[in-house]
């Protein structure tokens, strides 16, 4: 029997089963997303967030999904969420979903990144409401995670909890020295790339009145720089510098290059201003949770 015919007919099923479950006035919501509106009925029981963003949107709002993908560079869920995780069912990677994983948990509700393809979407939601965010990576962050939480019927907490991340931002703003340039750099096996200024990590920086080292701005199409060379290591220069990496061969290649002159020499180095942080949550992720830490980071590196 082909995958396609399995979802529909366990599709079916489900259907009928989640039905006879819910209660006679449950609540329906419908909410846009990137591939037409979706229609969710009452509480949701079995959640499967595909991606970090939408796995620490569900664990911020209190649900706690059934199933999540590996995150980008590991292979199991990223570091911040593991203990708020608890046990999850991993239901493949980031680059390849395992769809008859998911069929298995048969989810009442999935939740997508906003890079999912219209095909895989296809496939999903003959499984159960299927929401892909509107927009791309460059997406405002909030709205993202807010369409998370009004899928998640969460929409008021979703609100008070991007409250305190605009309350805590706002204070933090005020003991910052402003006008401070700062670069995001990734750095992989094959080198260093320099994150967009665009993205999560660059819009809650910019938030807190950090300006954006010059190449990082100029990222508007792309989520990173091409791979720098060594002897171009001085563009990624900043007042402070926040170092990331995904894996044990990027870690190794970034201590590797730790030792070069041309790092050396830049003036954050000999500042003391190059700040290792966790790649997961500063190029991959994003979310209250991971917003969170973020502004726990900036404010260790430039206050303490």
């Amino acid at each position: 029997m082909s995958i396609c015919s399995q979802l529909q007919r366990t599709a079916a099923t489900i259907t009928t089963s989640l039905l006879l479950a819910l209660p006679l006035h449950a609540s329906e919501r419908t909410l846009d997303s990137a591939y037409g509106p979706v229609t969710i009925s009452g509480t949701v029981q079995r959640v499967v967030a595909l991606g970090d963003s939408a796995l620490d949107a569900a664990l911020s709002l209190g649900v706690q999904p059934v199933g999540t993908l590996a995150s980008r560079g590991g292979d199991d869920v990223p570091d911040y969420l593991k203990t708020t995780a608890g046990k999850i069912t991993l239901v493949g990677s980031v680059r390849e979903p395992n769809l008859e994983a998911i069929l298995r948990l048969r989810p009442d509700l999935v939740l997508a990144s906003s890079d999912l393809s219209r095909d895989l979407y296809a496939k999903l939601s003959l499984m159960a409401p299927t929401v892909v965010p509107a927009g791309n990576s460059f997406q405002d962050w909030r709205e993202t995670y807010m369409t998370y939480a009004q899928a998640l019927g969460k929409q008021e907490e979703g609100q008070q909890r991007l409250a305190e991340i605009e309350k805590r931002s706002a204070e933090l703003r005020q003991r910052l020295p402003q006008g401070q340039a700062v670069s995001v750099v990734r750095w992989n096996p094959q080198g260093p790339v320099i994150m967009s200024s665009h993205l999560f990590v660059g819009q809650l920086l910019k938030d807190l009145g950090l300006r954006a080292n010059e190449l990082a701005a100029a990222q508007a199409q792309k989520p990173h720089s091409d791979v720098l060379s060594l002897e171009n290591l001085s563009r990624i220069n900043a007042d402070w510098i926040f170092l990331a990496t995904l894996n044990p061969d990027g870690r190794k290649a970034l201590e590797d290059a730790r030792k070069q002159p041309a790092f050396t020499r830049l003036s954050a180095v000999a500042d003391g201003h190059v700040v290792t942080v966790d790649g997961q949550i500063w190029s991959s992720s994003s979310g209250y949770l991971a917003a969170q830490r973020v502004l726990d980071d900036v404010e260790k590196a430039l206050l303490d």
